[in-house]
């Protein structure tokens, strides 16, 4: 069996799980989340504590066990705690701003880039060249993150563009005569 199925989920204090056999929701502070079941694996809610159990022997079943137990362990940690990722801009004159739902760019090109964040998406920009985008679905943010930073990724020989604020980026030596 799975390593990873075979922990139970914690459910804390202020969140409401509901199990179906169509979904499973999860309730917290930060909204609601809603992932579909999958019928190879067997969740149970026992006084607080999620199990995750396959409903065969085979290996797809086992595998699936674990997949399902970390995406529901993320969804009770997003609508408590909540995900968030954070950017950096590097470059002259390269600007981040956050105006309600929209993320406004300057890197660069000759018009500003305006990316929409979807609904349970929130962007805050501390600096001009810091992005910080916070939610309660963790594939959700990082998907947001990943395409705000395809805008302008870091290049090779100065590191200039947007990268994430723990990315190392290794600079290439110029050539010479």
């Amino acid at each position: 069996m799975s390593r990873v199925g075979k922990m139970p989920v914690t459910v804390p204090q202020g969140v409401d799980v509901t199990v179906s056999a169509e979904a499973i929701s999860v309730k917290g502070s930060l909204g609601t989340l809603v992932r579909p079941a999958n019928g190879l694996v067997t969740v149970k809610n026992e006084a607080g504590k999620l199990s995750f159990v396959p409903a065969n022997e085979s290996t797809e079943a086992d595998a699936m066990s674990g997949t399902m137990r970390a995406l529901v362990a993320n969804m009770v940690n997003g609508v408590s705690k909540g995900f968030e990722k954070k950017l950096n801009l590097v470059g002259v004159g390269f600007r981040a701003q956050a105006q309600g739902q929209k993320l406004n760019l300057q890197i660069g090109f000759s018009h500003p880039v305006v990316k929409d964040m979807p609904a349970g998406i929130k962007v805050e920009c501390p600096t001009q060249t810091e992005i910080i985008i916070k939610g309660a679905d963790r594939q959700v943010v990082g998907q947001i993150a990943a395409e705000v930073r395809a805008f302008r990724p870091p290049e090779p020989y100065k590191g200039k563009g947007i990268r994430y604020s723990d990315e190392k980026v290794s600079l290439k030596e110029t050539k010479k005569k």
